[in-house]
């Protein structure tokens, strides 16, 4: 069994998670008050990856870097919105560069999707 196709079922489970993460922390920004930006920028970041994950788990058999893209997505997603809402709730961060950092993963999730158009899959 391929690594794409084991990481399938998390892949699935985080962009559920995402989703209903970015609509709670839309709420929140909506009606909680306080640092209303710390919560929106965190449910964009939610409800962006939420879709792409989604993609890369129905995809997965013919996109070669699915693997590393939802990885780096998910990890990238829980450090730059985990950061954002404990700042939001306790008033410091996860630790310093904690939201660069996951950006900075985002990022290179996006990019291995890109890479995965050279690397293709043979059928």
């Amino acid at each position: 069994m391929s690594l794409n196709a084991r990481l399938e079922p998390v892949l699935y489970l985080f962009a559920g998670l995402f989703g209903v993460a970015g609509v709670a922390l839309a709420a929140l920004a909506a009606h909680g008050g306080g640092e209303a930006n710390l919560a929106a920028s965190a449910s964009a970041m939610c409800l962006a990856h939420a879709p792409a994950l989604l993609a890369l788990a129905v995809g997965n058999t013919r996109l070669r870097t699915a693997w590393l893209a939802g990885l780096l997505m998910i990890a990238g997603t829980l450090l730059f919105a985990g950061d954002l809402v404990t700042l939001r709730f306790s008033g410091s961060g996860l630790f310093p560069y904690a939201a660069p950092t996951g950006g900075w993963a985002m990022m290179l999730g996006w990019l291995a999707i890109a890479a995965g158009a050279v690397l293709r899959v043979r059928t």
